[in-house]
Parts: structure tokens; C-alpha cells; sequence
């Protein structure tokens, strides 16, 4: 969320952001936002003043009855006060209210970095790694492949609970498992905490870390109940500090979630109409730090250097996007996508989002830091992918897949597979 005194003071300022990402929407909102504010500040002022009417009144009262003096014309302006200040009230909490929805549906100010599109398809590539393997056989699918593997069920799964789920079977099971401890295992060598969060959030937490006019529409609602499954652990862990004031001492807080997430959403992205490059339940590795903001541009390339460092472990192509205007979202002020090589789809595809959100998703939680009697102020909060094992298990497929329809487990995998180094089909 924004600062009101920055929209007091600088709108400019966010209306050449907003032209940046292309908002005409957003620029008309901030347009309200101003308005609102400005209502807000006058009723606010004449409440004020009509209250030390009030006061004025009561005492003028008491200095007419000491003198002699009629009080019916005071005593009749007092009677009409109450409703008129009640009034003001009502309209004071509406338009805060107003503007607080406005504040927290303003986009984040971008950093000066971030290269500037009228799309979606602009990224600007800044790093590379691996050399795409040559296959001299033609490529099945991954869900082609794991059918023959006997290693996925996608019709039971379909049947059971609709498109977008699968049953993972035997070693795919084994190979999931290897990728998450892989990364969780990574993760701890960096001195991160781990965190295995709640499988839901409620409204008000969720609307501290994600922009729901957005975001709500691939979310899971539970009926009846003020909770959401989540789409990612970075939600929760972010709002583990909700309406508290963090010891600046403890800061930076590292931490690392394990968590299963949730989407309504699936694909239609890609080659493939059977797989789980975009699934509705995936399983995640997740990074997220709170940190003073004079660190978090360092921190940023911290989290985008282990997402590099996981890849290169399992020997993957990869390269890194600095992410454009048309395809950052609501909150981060910069990101890059970490894009591995999928040698079916002839594709570099994201794998990993690494995010600084700056002070935006703190002012949103209410969430501050700072020495007990000292100031305050607004950490800097970041997250990004370690390991999604829906997308990481397509990589190490297709990269790995022999002509024989095996698959070669990655080096690093193999202590956790219990030193297996192909998976195979049935005898």
C-alpha cells in the first residue's frame, strides 16, 4: 500500500508510474483517491470545529446563566450540534474507508530498473546458464512419459476431482519429495528458518499480502468461513507479523515455507494438454525476508542468486528476465523470472518469480519495526520460488528423458532417492 502523504504530496509521481505499467484505470483511481482525501481532511476539519463549538457553547451557557443573560439562542444552536456532528462522523469513516480501498488497489511504485512495455512480452533477458541438450529421438510429453512410467494417473484424478489434479505414483512420488528437500535442504545451508505455515488465511491477512480485486479469481474460497486456501506460502509467512512492531535487532528474518498450494487457475500454456506445468495443487519451496530497506536491493539478488544456485545444482539450462512493466503486477517493485529450458515445448518457462515488494505489503499488514520507545518504521519484505515441484519435475523430465523412456535422476537428487539414478518403467 502506498503512503497517503505521498499521494498528498507527490501524485505526480505515481500518475508517471502509472503510465509506466499502462493504468488508465489505476490513474482514475488514484484521481478518487486524491478526492476522497480531500473530503475526508475538509469533514474532518469542520467536525472538529463544530465539536469545539460544543465546548465553546457549554461554557458560554454557564457564563449567560451567571449573568443574567437569555441562553434560548445558545441553547437552541446546541440542540442542532449533535445530529450535524453525527452526521460528519458517519461521512469521516465512509470516505476513510474510501480511501483505504483506493490505497490498497494502487500498484506499487516501480523501481527505476524495470524496463517499461505496453505488454506482457517484453521482459528483457539479463543472464544465462547451460547449454540445451540435443535429443536425436522425438520427445513425448511429460505426461506421456510418466503414463508410460506408470508413474501418473490424470483420468482417476479427473475422475475424482476434475481437470488440473493428478495422482503421483511410486518414484514420481520419491522424485517430488527429492526436489522439495533438495531446496528446503539448500535453503537451510543460507541460514534461512523453516516455516510450514497454515493451509488458509483469512480475508484480512490475505488482503495485506495480495491486491483480491486481483488475485481472488484463481483462489480457492471456503464456503461459509472467512478463509482462503493458499496460493503460495509466501502468503502466510508474510503475514506472520501482522499488526506487530518486529525488533529491529531481529531483522533480517529469513525464512523458508514448505507448504502445498492452491489455484483455481490452469492452463491452456504450453504443447501439452495433459500435465502439471500449471496445476490447481502444487507443492513449493518458498523464500521470504523482512529486512531494513536500505537492504533489500541486496537481498533481492540474494534470493534470485539461490533460485540460480538450485537450477545449476540439477544441471538445468536456464536463464533470468528482468520482468517489464506489462507483466509485473501489483506489488512488487521489481522482479526477475527465473526461466528454465524445456526441451519438448523448445521453450524457455518461468519457474521461479523473485520479488522486492519494498514497504508495500508491511503498510498493508500494519507491519513495523523498531526499537522498544524508538521510531518505527515499515520493513522491506521479498519472496521468491526455491522449488515448485510441478514446473521443477516437468524440467527434470524432459531434460533427463533417454530414448528408452527413462529419465535420468539428477546428480544432486540422488542421495535423497536412496542413490537411484534412473527412473524406469515397468519390467
Amino acid at each position: 500500500m502506498l503512503d497517503i502523504r505521498l499521494v498528498r504530496e507527490n501524485p505526480e509521481l505515481i500518475r508517471k508510474d502509472l503510465a509506466k505499467r499502462n493504468a488508465p484505470d489505476k490513474t482514475k483511481l488514484l484521481a478518487d483517491v486524491i478526492r476522497w482525501d480531500q473530503e475526508w481532511r475538509k469533514a474532518l476539519a469542520e467536525a472538529d470545529r463544530l465539536k469545539r463549538r460544543r465546548n465553546e457553547i457549554t461554557r458560554e451557557i454557564a457564563e449567560a446563566k451567571k449573568a443574567g443573560k437569555s441562553t434560548d439562542k445558545l441553547r437552541k444552536e446546541a440542540a442542532g450540534l449533535p445530529k450535524k456532528i453525527d452526521a460528519l462522523d458517519k461521512t469521516i469513516d465512509e470516505l476513510a474507508a474510501k480511501v483505504r480501498e483506493g490505497l490498497l488497489r494502487l500498484p506499487n511504485l516501480l523501481h527505476e530498473s524495470v524496463p517499461v512495455s505496453k505488454d506482457d512480452t517484453e521482459n528483457v533477458e539479463i543472464a544465462r546458464w547451460g547449454t540445451p541438450r540435443k535429443f536425436d529421438f522425438e520427445l513425448k510429453s511429460h505426461g506421456e512419459l510418466l503414463e508410460a512410467l506408470r508413474l501418473a494417473d490424470f483420468e482417476r484424478a479427473r475422475k475424482i476431482a476434475g481437470a488440473g489434479f493428478v495422482y503421483l505414483l511410486g518414484d514420481l512420488v520419491r522424485l517430488d519429495q527429492a526436489l522439495l528437500t533438495f531446496a528446503l535442504d539448500y535453503m537451510l545451508k543460507q541460514g534461512f528458518t523453516p516455516v510450514f505455515p497454515p493451509f488458509m488465511m483469512r480475508r484480512a491477512a490475505y488482503e495485506g499480502v495480495v491486491d483480491l480485486g486481483d488475485f481472488e479469481s484463481v483462489m480457492y474460497k471456503i464456503d461459509g468461513e472467512d478463509l482462503f486456501l493458499i496460493a503460495t506460502s509466501e502468503h502466510p509467512m508474510g503475514a506472520m507479523h501482522m499488526d506487530e512492531i518486529i525488533d529491529e535487532a531481529d531483522l533480517p528474518i529469513a525464512l523458508t515455507g514448505l507448504a502445498t498450494q492452491f489455484r483455481r487457475e490452469i492452463g491452456g500454456h504450453g504443447v501439452d494438454t495433459k500435465g502439471f506445468f500449471r496445476m490447481h495443487q502444487f507443492n513449493k519451496v518458498e523464500q521470504f525476508v523482512f529486512c531494513r530497506p536500505e537492504d533489500s536491493w541486496t537481498w533481492h539478488e540474494k534470493l534470485r542468486a539461490n533460485g540460480e544456485a538450485i537450477y545449476r545444482a540439477l544441471e538445468i539450462p536456464y536463464r533470468v528476465v528482468n520482468v517489464c512493466t506489462g507483466d509485473i503486477g501489483t506489488v512488487a517493485a521489481k522482479k526477475y523470472d527465473i526461466e528454465a529450458w524445456f526441451p519438448r515445448q523448445n521453450a524457455y518457462r518461468e519457474v521461479i518469480s523473485c520479488s522486492n515488494c519494498t514497504d508495500y505489503q508491511a503498510r498493508r499488514l500494519n507491519t513495523r519495526a523498531g526499537k522498544v520507545g524508538g521510531d518505527k518504521f515499515f520493513p522491506h519484505t521479498l519472496n521468491s520460488t526455491a522449488m515448485a515441484t510441478s514446473r521443477g519435475l516437468v524440467a527434470v523430465l524432459e531434460n533427463g528423458q533417454q530414448a528408452d523412456g527413462s529419465v535420468i535422476v539428477p546428480k544432486v537428487l540422488r542421495p535423497f532417492m536412496g542413490g537411484q539414478d534412473v527412473i524406469r518403467g515397468p519390467a
